[in-house]
């Protein structure tokens, strides 16, 4: 029986390279066409996200403005129970994640910013998570602190309905003196490539830079200042809280279009190696075949 020859073995050995380069292309081209459609989803989500929010910001910019003006009208008043502060003890944090994945950096941010508020800023103090998006609640159901889970899933359904009540527990937790502050942790949205991760005290309400400068408006107030700031008061912390929520929801979709995009390009990018290395190895097995057929022809020959 005449053994198999080496370039038997070596043709076999290409040939399976061959097949498994051929694999990886068709592998990478269904990720990209992947990448390509949740681009284009993002893309969509993010028009309507960032409508949203740049509506929302003018509202929210000028009412805060007023309410810090007009709790200044009056100084040394007490009637403010949202603005009083306390010493810090027990601090409720609310980390603003997404649901999904695949969004570069989005989530992890958050969580290092939350992660390191606690450790530097509140350290000593007696931490609560109040997680909004999966992301974040799956991190820390898994971590020591207490966990508020009950709105975690705020982006099911995200209506100003919704996010009320959780503001409303927070605000509520601190009147009552559950915690002695609240912290928002969120992607502040900037552009589609930008997102600016915000560690932005919600309680108790911080003085605006008109208050701090000693600057303020007059009002006429009808019926009464009490009325104002009782009717005023929750909406602007119900509208900030609100306001984060959606900043979050814009950068989302952002990071998750960016994401997707380079994805996309470094699909391209890996397309273009595999099927290089596809032609090379495909030409090898052709010279392969052909030193063998010469070889054959010969060793026919000198018969």
């Amino acid at each position: 029986m005449r053994a198999t020859s080496p370039d038997f073995y070596k043709y076999n050995s290409l040939m399976a390279n061959l097949k498994e380069v051929k694999q990886r292309i068709n592998s990478v081209i269904s990720t990209q066409q992947i990448t390509k459609a949740m681009k284009m989803v993002s893309a969509a989500k993010l028009r309507r996200a960032q409508d949203k929010i740049i509506q929302m910001r003018p509202f929210s910019q000028k009412l805060t403005t007023i309410l810090n003006n007009v709790s200044a009208a009056s100084e040394g008043s007490t009637d403010l129970v949202y603005a009083e502060k306390r010493e810090v003890k027990k601090v409720l944090l609310v980390p603003v994640t997404s649901d999904k994945g695949l969004c570069g950096a989005f989530n992890t941010n958050v969580i290092k910013a939350t992660n390191l508020a606690i450790r530097e800023q509140f350290a000593g103090a007696e931490a609560t998570i109040l997680p909004i998006g999966k992301k974040s609640f799956e991190y820390y159901k898994k971590s020591k602190y207490a966990v508020v889970d009950q709105y975690s899933t705020l982006f099911h359904e995200l209506t100003f309905e919704n996010v009320r009540e959780a503001a409303n527990y927070a605000m509520e937790a601190f009147v009552d003196g559950e915690f002695d502050q609240v912290v928002l942790v969120f992607n502040e949205f900037k552009n589609v490539a930008t997102q600016i991760v915000r560690t932005e005290q919600f309680l108790p309400m911080s003085p605006t830079e008109a208050e701090a400068t000693g600057t303020e408006t007059d009002y006429i107030l009808e019926p009464s200042r009490e009325f104002i700031i009782e009717e005023l008061v929750p909406k602007a912390l119900r509208t900030q809280f609100f306001k984060a929520v959606l900043e979050s929801n814009a950068s989302e979709h952002g990071a998750r279009m960016t994401a997707m995009d380079k994805a996309t390009e470094n699909a391209g990018d890996l397309l273009k190696e595999l099927k290089l290395m596809y032609n090379r190895t495909r030409q090898a097995a052709i010279t392969n075949e052909i030193l063998e057929i010469v070889a054959g022809a010969e060793a026919l020959g000198g018969k």
